[in-house]
């Protein structure tokens, strides 16, 4: 029999540095599984336990050995999380997929229906119509009058078409009795009588131009008078710090070219009426 030679102290020290870097890279895998970054049943057990009996009879020095027991405090903890991980997954019916899909491909169609139909709980209702329904709806439109007796047709008076006389019109207020032109010759006539009589300079405050008797009337007048000054029968002064208007009639129609009109709003209410009435305003 031969006898096994010993080795070399190089041999023992390298031996003991492959060791020490064996176990320090499993502490650091053990450290990451207490720390949960990695899953606890990546480490084996077997694997450990035999790479600690192989070098633990190399170790003779303190922080060999503190090596050692910390390797060893370390897969401790990491068999009780397997532990914990294997009775929390038993607890919480936890099933695994593949184990699942395993099952469910076992399963045949008219089992699978059954465990489905077991499973299934409708969130949506459909409704339809029954025979009862359409029965009722049958006999509901069979009892309706037809519509020629329920819509009873308007009697409608045929009229025959005709022509209106002016008079007619005249009659139902929808022409004066004369031509819009000849009331506005009229008017013209009316004022430039009316302010040389009564004005030396040949104007008149508007109030007392277009008031009269009425309301109606006086309304009447200075739609009249709009007309006159926009055809150029008479023109308007307006004084802005006295608040006074003047209408002065013209001789001729004044025959506006290249000049733009302005229009100049007047107010004529029921109340300024009543004021120049009682002669409070003119």
């Amino acid at each position: 029999m031969q006898a096994q030679n010993p080795k070399s102290p190089k041999e023992q020290k390298e031996a003991k540095k492959l060791g020490r870097d064996r176990l320090e890279r499993v502490i650091d895998m053990m450290r990451g599984i207490e720390a949960h970054t990695v899953d606890p049943f990546l480490l084996n057990v077997d694997e450990i336990i035999r790479i600690v009996q192989e070098y633990f009879p190399s170790w003779d020095q303190p922080e060999e050995l503190n090596l050692d027991s910390e390797a060893i405090h370390h897969l401790a903890s990491v068999i009780k999380l397997q532990s914990e991980w294997v009775k929390q997954r038993s607890t919480s019916l936890y099933t695994d997929p593949f184990l699942l899909e395993e099952k469910i491909i076992l399963k045949d169609k008219q089992e699978m229906v059954q465990l489905f139909l077991k499973a299934w709980h409708p969130i949506v209702e459909q409704e339809q119509i029954t025979l009862h329904a359409m029965a009722d709806a049958m006999r509901y439109w069979n009892a309706l009058v037809p519509i020629r007796e329920r819509w009873e047709q308007t009697a409608v008076t045929e009229v025959a078409t005709g022509v209106a006389s002016r008079g007619e019109l005249v009659d139902q207020n929808v022409l004066r009795d004369e031509a819009f032109s000849a009331e506005l010759d009229r008017f013209w006539t009316e004022l430039k009588e009316k302010a040389e009589k009564e004005s030396k300079e040949g104007k008149l405050l508007y109030m007392d131009w277009v008031g009269a008797e009425t309301y109606e009337q006086t309304v009447h007048r200075a739609y009249i008078t709009s007309f006159l000054v926009t055809y150029g029968y008479a023109t308007l002064e307006v004084i802005p710090l006295e608040e006074e208007i003047y209408i002065l009639p013209l001789e001729e129609p004044a025959v506006k070219l290249n000049m733009q009109a302005v229009s100049v709003p007047v107010t004529l209410t029921f109340e300024s009426w009543q004021k120049w009435k009682r002669g409070e305003s003119s």
